[in-house]
Order: C-alpha cells, then sequence, then structure tokens
C-alpha cells in the first residue's frame, strides 16, 4: 500500500475518507491546494503508517522511498534542494489527527537546517538575523520535542543573552545574539545527550517524523482524547510541506484568521497577526498581537492588517469566503505572508462559543449553505447549557481591576491559582478555581479541564489558552498585560491590587474586566438564533421534555425554556419548612403511638389527633398542588409521593425530641426510642418509597386527598389539569395490587363529592433491578413507567452516588470505565435492563407510556439511548430542558440517519 501521498493528488475520493488517512491538517491543505488556493507544495504520511509504527515499533517498508520521491517532486517544484547551502528548501514537519487537537501534539518547524546551511541562507538572504533565529527555532524545537530536553533549559539560555541586553523581547535581539543562542542550544543539547546534534536533514526529518508518530501518545494527547472522548486508535498523519517565511522582515508576517467571529458568530473576517514572527508567536501567545481588521482596533494598537497590506487583506478575505462556501462551515485558517506574499498553511472548521455556534448554525441556513437538520446536528447539547449561564449584573458599577482581550465569554468566579496540578486538586475538593499563568500551553489542558475559567497575561484571540478554552465553552480573559505573576510569591500584580494565591477572583470573558472578589450576576436571555433552533428542533424530535419541579419557582423557571409539563414533582420537598416539618413529625409518632396503643387499649383520643395532623398537612399540600397544576394548566404534572425514609424528618437531638414529646404529650423516652428504631443502616435500601404507604398508609393517604381536591376544584373554575401519581421504589406488583385500590376509591369519592368526572393515572418508578426483570407482571397495574435511572444505576452496580465519589475518578483515570457512570447511563447494564422492562411492559400493557426522570434524562449520549428504545419523554432540571430538546432532536435525526455534513464535491 502506500503510504503517502502528494498534497492535491490525494486517491480519496470523500471528505470523510481525506480526513481518515490525512488528518484533519492534511485533508484541509490537499483540498486548499486542489481549489488554487496558495498553498506551499508538500505531501501527508498517512494515519496508517502511524499505526504501524506504534504497533511494530518500526517505519512502514517502503515509506522511505516514497518520502524521497515526494521531496524531489518539492525541490522540482521550489527549486530548492533540501541540505544544499546555497539554495536550501526547508520544511515542516506537522501532526494532523482526524480528529482536532489543537495543541495536543507536536510540530517542527525550518526543518533543513544545520550550521553550514544556516550560513548558506544568511547569505542568500542577506537576512543574518532572520537565518539564525530560524536556526535557534529548529535546535530548540528538536531538543525539545525529539529529544526530549526540558524546554525551560532553552529558556534560560535566551534569557542570558536577554539579560545581557537588558531586554525581554525576542524582537529587540540581532543576527549576533542569535548566533550565540543557536551556539548556547548546541552546547545545550551535546552536553544533555552526551552527543553532537546531527547535521544530517534527512537524519533530521526522520527523528521528526518519528516524534510525531510517538507524539500520538505524549500524557496531554492521552489527556485531550479522555477528556473529549477521542479515539485511542486513529493516530495521526505527518504533514512535511515547504516552509514560508513570515520572519524574513518587516514586509512578513505570520497570523489565524477566522471567516466569522468564533465569539459572537458575526460574519465578518476574524482574527491576528504579528509582523517579522512565525506562526508559533501567535499561537504561544508570546507577544500579543494586532487585529486583522481596522474595526478591531483598540487603545494603543498602532495598526491592522487591512492598514498595513490592504492588498493581503483583502485576499485573505476572498479565501476565507470561498473556504466557508466550499466547507459550509466556518473556517480556521493560519497563514504566512512571505515579502507581502500570501500563503495559507492549514484550515479545518474553527471552534467557536456555544453562542456563535448557534448563530453561525442559524445564519447558515438562512445563507442556504446547510440545512435546518444540518445545523441542529453541529450544536453540542452539554455547550447549549453554558448559553444560560449568567453574566455580571450590568448594575454593578465597581471599576474592574485590569482589563484583558475577551477571548471566550462567560463569567467565572473562583480561588486563584497559578498551577494546573493545584487546579486539579482543588476541583476533586469541590472548588471552583481561576488559572492564572503568563500563556497556557499543552500541558496545561488538565488544569483548564479543571478550571472554572483561564486568565493569562499575554496572548490574543487566536493564543493557546482562547482557542483552547471556546472549545471547552470556558469563560477566558487573555493577554491582561496590567498583570505581573510572581509565581514564587504566589501572586499577581495588578494596578494598585495585589492578588494573592486562593484570593477569590472573578473574570468576564465576555468584556475582559477582572474583579477581585466574587461580584452579582444576571441571569442571560435566551438569543433570537437559540429560540429559533429550538423551534426546528421541535420539528424533528419525537421525545417530549418535561421538567424536574416540585416549586412554583421551578415550574415557573420550566415554562419559558420549552418544558411540557412536569415530569417528576417531588413532594418531599413540599415537607420542608418549620410548621410543615412540624406537622410531618407530629403524623409519624403518632402513627406509631396508635399502632403501640391499639395493642393494649383503645386509642380513639390518638386517632382523633392523627386526623386534625392530616387534615392540617391536607390543606398545606392541597394549595401546593393546586398553584403547581394552576401554572401548568393543560400540561401533565406527575406527582411523585413521599419517597425518602422518615428518619430523614425527625429530629435528632434530646432537646428537639423533649419538645416533640411535650407538645404531642408523649413519653419522651418513647418518642426517643422511636425516633431510633426508624434510623437505618442502609437507608437507601431500607423503608422508604412505596414501603411507606403500605406501613404508615396515612401519608399517602392524605396526600391523595389533597391532590384531587385541588384537581376537582380547579376543574370546577374551569382549569384543564391533568394529574398523575407516581408511586416510588416498586419491586412487587402485590405492592400495586395493595395500595392502587386505596387511592383509586379516594378519588373516586372525592371526584363524586365535588360532581367532576377525574381520572388520574397512576405509575412507578423503575429503579430497582427487580421491578425492571419483572416489568410485564408491574405493567399491568400501572399507566405509565418512569425511570428513576439515579437509583438503578446504585442498585444495578452496588456504587453509592454519595461514596462512589472516592473511587470512581481512579476508575476513570485508570480507564477501567470511560465515564462517571451516574452522568452518563451505563447502556450495556442499566440501558439493558431498562430496553428489557419497556419491551416486557409494552407486551403486557400496549398502551404503557415510559418516561426518564434521573439525572440521566438531560445528558445528550443518555437521551440518544433513550430514543433507540423507545422512551416517550425525559424529565429534566428546568436549566436543561432547552438541552434535552435539542438533544432529543439530535437523537431523532441520527436514527433516522442525518448527517451533519453538507454534501461537497471534492
Amino acid at each position: 500500500m502506500k503510504w503517502s501521498v502528494m498534497l492535491g493528488k490525494s486517491p480519496y475520493s470523500s471528505w470523510e475518507e481525506k480526513v481518515q488517512y490525512l488528518g484533519s491538517k492534511g485533508a484541509g491543505l490537499d483540498e486548499m491546494t486542489g481549489l488554487h488556493i496558495p498553498v506551499p507544495p508538500g505531501f501527508s504520511i498517512i494515519t496508517e503508517a502511524c499505526r504501524y509504527y506504534l504497533r511494530e515499533e518500526r517505519v512502514p517498508p517502503g515509506l522511505e522511498e516514497e518520502v524521497n520521491t515526494h521531496i524531489r517532486e518539492m525541490e522540482r517544484v521550489k527549486k530548492q534542494k533540501l541540505g544544499d547551502p546555497r539554495n536550501p528548501l526547508l520544511v515542516s514537519v506537522r501532526s494532523g489527527a482526524p480528529v482536532s487537537m489543537p495543541g495536543m501534539m507536536d510540530t517542527i518547524l525550518n526543518l533543513g537546517l544545520n550550521q553550514e546551511i544556516t550560513e548558506g541562507l544568511a547569505k542568500k538572504t542577506s537576512n543574518p538575523r532572520f537565518a539564525y533565529d530560524a536556526y535557534r527555532r529548529f535546535l530548540q524545537m528538536m531538543g525539545r520535542i525529539v529529544l526530549h530536553i526540558p524546554g525551560p533549559l532553552f529558556e534560560k539560555e535566551m534569557d542570558r543573552v536577554k539579560g545581557r541586553r537588558k531586554t525581554t523581547r525576542d524582537e529587540d535581539l540581532t543576527a549576533e545574539d542569535w548566533q550565540e543562542i543557536a551556539s548556547r542550544f548546541l552546547h545545550l543539547i551535546e552536553h544533555y545527550t552526551g552527543r553532537k546534534f546531527p547535521e544530517d536533514p534527512y537524519e533530521h526529518l526522520w527523528l521528526a517524523t518519528r516524534a510525531i508518530f510517538e507524539s500520538w501518545n505524549n500524557e496531554r494527547a492521552k489527556a485531550y482524547r479522555q477528556i473529549y472522548h477521542v479515539s485511542d486508535t486513529l493516530g495521526t498523519a505527518v504533514n512535511v510541506v515547504a516552509m514560508v517565511f513570515g520572519n524574513l522582515g518587516p514586509r512578513s508576517g505570520t497570523g489565524v484568521a477566522f471567516s466569522r467571529d468564533p465569539s459572537t458568530g458575526e460574519k465578518r473576517l476574524y482574527g491576528e497577526f504579528l509582523p517579522n514572527a512565525q506562526g508559533e508567536d501567535v499561537v504561544a501567545g508570546t507577544r500579543t498581537p494586532f487585529p486583522l481588521s481596522r474595526k478591531d482596533l483598540t487603545d494603543g494598537v498602532q495598526f491592522s492588517l487591512e492598514d498595513w497590506m490592504p492588498s493581503v487583506y483583502a485576499e485573505l478575505l476572498d479565501i476565507s469566503q470561498r473556504l466557508e462556501a466550499h466547507f459550509h462551515d466556518v473556517q480556521d485558517m493560519e497563514f504566512t505572508i512571505e515579502e507581502e506574499k500570501l500563503w495559507l498553511l492549514q484550515t479545518r472548521a474553527g471552534k467557536r462559543t456555544p453562542k456563535a455556534a448557534v448563530k453561525t448554525a442559524v445564519d447558515m441556513v438562512h445563507e442556504n449553505l446547510i440545512t435546518r437538520q444540518e445545523a441542529i446536528l453541529r450544536q453540542k447539547p452539554e455547550d447549549f447549557e453554558l448559553l444560560l449561564h449568567p453574566t455580571v449584573d450590568p448594575k454593578y458599577k465597581v471599576k474592574p481591576v485590569a482589563t484583558g482581550i475577551p477571548a471566550s465569554p462567560g463569567v467565572a468566579t473562583g480561588m486563584v491559582v497559578f498551577d494546573w496540578r493545584e487546579a486539579e486538586r482543588l476541583k476533586k475538593n469541590g472548588e471552583s478555581v481561576i488559572l492564572v499563568r503568563n500563556e497556557t500551553s499543552a500541558d496545561d489542558i488538565r488544569g483548564m479541564v479543571a478550571s472554572a475559567g483561564i486568565l493569562t497575561t499575554r496572548g490574543g484571540k487566536t493564543s493557546h489558552a482562547a482557542v483552547v478554552a471556546r472549545g471547552m465553552g470556558k469563560p477566558a480573559v487573555v493577554g491582561a498585560e496590567q498583570l505581573f505573576i510572581h509565581f514564587e510569591g504566589g501572586f499577581f500584580d495588578a494596578p494598585g491590587t495585589r492578588i494573592r494565591k486562593y484570593d477569590i477572583l472573578t473574570i468576564d470573558g465576555g468584556s475582559g474586566a477582572i474583579y477581585p472578589g466574587d461580584v452579582p450576576k444576571a441571569s442571560p436571555s435566551p438569543s433570537s438564533e437559540m429560540e429559533e433552533l429550538l423551534q426546528w428542533a421541535n420539528t424533528f424530535r419525537s421525545l417530549k421534555v418535561l421538567a424536574n419541579a416540585e416549586t412554583l419557582q421551578d415550574a415557573r423557571a420550566a415554562l419559558p425554556v420549552g418544558a411540557e409539563g412536569i415530569g417528576l414533582a417531588r413532594t418531599e420537598h413540599m415537607f420542608f419548612g418549620e410548621e410543615r416539618i412540624t406537622a410531618f413529625r407530629e403524623l409519624i409518632l403518632l402513627a406509631l403511638q396508635e399502632r403501640r396503643l391499639r395493642e393494649v387499649r383503645d386509642g380513639e383520643s390518638t386517632r382523633r389527633a392523627i386526623y386534625g395532623v392530616m387534615e392540617r398537612i391536607r390543606k398545606m399540600q392541597k394549595e401546593d398542588f393546586k398553584q403547581l397544576l394552576r401554572l401548568m394548566e393543560g400540561l401533565p404534572v406527575v406527582v411523585r409521593f413521599l419517597d425518602p425514609p422518615l428518619h430523614e424528618f425527625l429530629p435528632t437531638t434530646d432537646d428537639m425530641i423533649q419538645q416533640l414529646a411535650g407538645r404531642l404529650r408523649l413519653d419522651f423516652e418513647f418518642v426517643r426510642s422511636s425516633i431510633e428504631n426508624l434510623k437505618e443502616i442502609n437507608p437507601m435500601l431500607g423503608h422508604r418509597g412505596v414501603r411507606l404507604a403500605i406501613t404508615f398508609p396515612e401519608i399517602y393517604q392524605v396526600q391523595m386527598q389533597a391532590l384531587t381536591e385541588s384537581a376537582c376544584e380547579l376543574l370546577k373554575e374551569g382549569v384543564t389539569v391533568h394529574p398523575e401519581v407516581m408511586l416510588p421504589l416498586v419491586g412487587f406488583e402485590r405492592e400495586l395490587t395493595w395500595i392502587r385500590p386505596r387511592l383509586e376509591e379516594i378519588v373516586k369519592s372525592v371526584s363524586e363529592r365535588y360532581d367532576v368526572s377525574l381520572k388520574i393515572p397512576m405509575g412507578t418508578m423503575i429503579e430497582l433491578p427487580r421491578s425492571a426483570m419483572t416489568a410485564g407482571s408491574i405493567a399491568r397495574y400501572v399507566d405509565f413507567f418512569s425511570f428513576g435511572t439515579n437509583d438503578l444505576t446504585q442498585t444495578t452496580l452496588g456504587f453509592s452516588r454519595d461514596d462512589s465519589g472516592k473511587f470512581l475518578p481512579d476508575y476513570i483515570q485508570q480507564r477501567v470505565l470511560d465515564f462517571d457512570p451516574f452522568q452518563v447511563l451505563d447502556r450495556e447494564g442499566v440501558g439493558s435492563l431498562i430496553q428489557l422492562a419497556i419491551q416486557q411492559g409494552r407486551a403486557a400493557n400496549p398502551r404503557l407510556e415510559v418516561g426518564v426522570c434521573g439525572e440521566h434524562g438531560g445528558d445528550p449520549s443518555s437521551i440518544e439511548f433513550f430514543q433507540q428504545v423507545g422512551v416517550d419523554y425525559v424529565s429534566v432540571s428546568p436549566f436543561r430542558v432547552p438541552v434535552a430538546r435539542l438533544a432529543a432532536a439530535i437523537a431523532a435525526l441520527r436514527q433516522a440517519g442525518a448527517t451533519s455534513e453538507s454534501t461537497r464535491t471534492v
């Protein structure tokens, strides 16, 4: 087989094949070459060669001959020769995985230089400063990436020269300075490795190629793949491309451009550039770049690319529009200007903020670039949640201590940390952190994941920190040059303020503002594009989306974001508050007293007291239900009767017990011992749920009466109501045959008293393996199933949700598990039970409705599974309703075989 292909001559007929074999970078270069966009000549070593190398620990047979052939072709096109001091061909060697992994793997530039060739390059270009700067960069990259010499050792050598020159800026160094630095690097390499650095450019090429292959398995790349669920088996392509130079002098430069604003989605050329620089200077964030458009000029910025080179700006604008029209997506492009000649080095789908992702998708539908289905499939439902996060309250008028470049919108508050390891540690302890760095690198990836927000003193909107933060949907402020970090002292200085490690800091990634402490925040409002996208989603999804809500505040929050009812109203929350919990405590103790007296003498007075307490509870719950049903007029409201064990509601101190006993005129020891007897070793599997209805029937009786009366009174007022009752923790069908007739009798009696016709459907939560395994028997006695996936996961896996945090992170870190099963459904185990229960339940009861009310109902991956197995609805927290609506549409479209890719000719 062929292990490599020349750019523009690949044999792959589809874009998907190109990405699979050439990686996203090579595929983009191949496409641009075919579109006659100015791309330097080059070739790609395909991903299969990387997989072969990692598997066999050697270069594939025949690859060396192929590479030599490609080099000769590049030499012919460029009229230069690799290794020729008089007219050298220099190349870049870049990684390129099928999935974009910005900054995670390695790149080597200026390959083809040695001491003799560098001298020849200096003569040819009449620019010794450029030649020796290029050489030191090459040595630095080879030393760090190929020879594994710690990067700071090279930085120290540079700092020694800069210190003698009394500068901190690369731009101030002369040709002689760079020549000295290159010499220092050669000595460092020899000292560190024990041998001289090789001089043969072909040896450099193979060392670099092997290093790129091996970088697929470096720690940061593995961490990135773990975070973003990228397969370890893909491998990376290696792209060998002729060098073009943005650091040749004052008429050269380099930059990054987006065809649309990746922060807002606005349709305009957006990005940054640096004159007389190489691409790594922009991405690394070590220098603060200039904007492309004069519209983006700010105070203190002298010029833009549009001012500096208007013809190049116009050409770049035209190319960006051509590429966007070709790929039907926002493009992220790297470019170099060599002596006023524009070259494109990369194009890929641009990472963007959730807000920009929505706007660009909707706009592209209106521009007839993509379909509504494609617009929906391009969204990440988990990122959609970020659109509903708060912003700094506009009424907050305190001046920020500093302002940087707004790189990724959103507001984040947390403890200041300067090290990614500390960010991870504090995150595990439940703390919110802001990672503060001069600039971030790929080594910081774990700390960036752990952080609520990212703040850097250097870099621009296309720096590593900005790009990665936007991809993660995290707020970021970059280029805050007013800040000076003192790492050893554990603090940073802002004008007039010192912020220490662990101090609380707030950053606003939308404005660039930096505030000490926490600041008031305002709730966001959905954009018109977001609402339009969700309306489109409604036309494609089949899963209904209800809300978990038991208070009016929750219900009011759910309706505006599209909830189609309430799928879980937990009634235990209705017992909170001093008056309510007091009444409930009295009911429990009086019921226990009545059972005791039943054995020794008449308990009539106790029963009267019980009825009195039940009446108080009935009135309170009736008003709760009435308000909820009225607000949700015409929509289903599924009420789950009391679920938690009783000991959770009872007093724990002797003083509180004494007060309760005195109020009820009961013996203190009886009350204390009763409370003690209700405590459980394993309450998760104890006296709770429907078991309470059998041992304490008064509880469900009063709840049923309150719910029925509230529904009847609203019906008499002309309000359409649809109450439903959910019975939790059913494991045996005879639990249902015991409780349901008693509850139905209450509905019948109350309905007749109000002279209304009312049917209240009754169902059960499936949250035990037995109820899933015997679902056919259970389904005959209920109208619906609602899977309580939180408890079903606990009881199936034997994992306590409260305690599994002690070991689950290690399971995920060690790849024992790929995800937290309490966040993403375990399809093989818990999912199999759900599928079995649905099949058996509908076989026994064809009209059975099936819902999900656990946390997994809001997880996009889990929603996809629920779509596949025939669930009718999911019920989620109000905050996640839009996420679930979008995820349900995506699941339905994927099930129908739709794709997010537009049809394109290649």
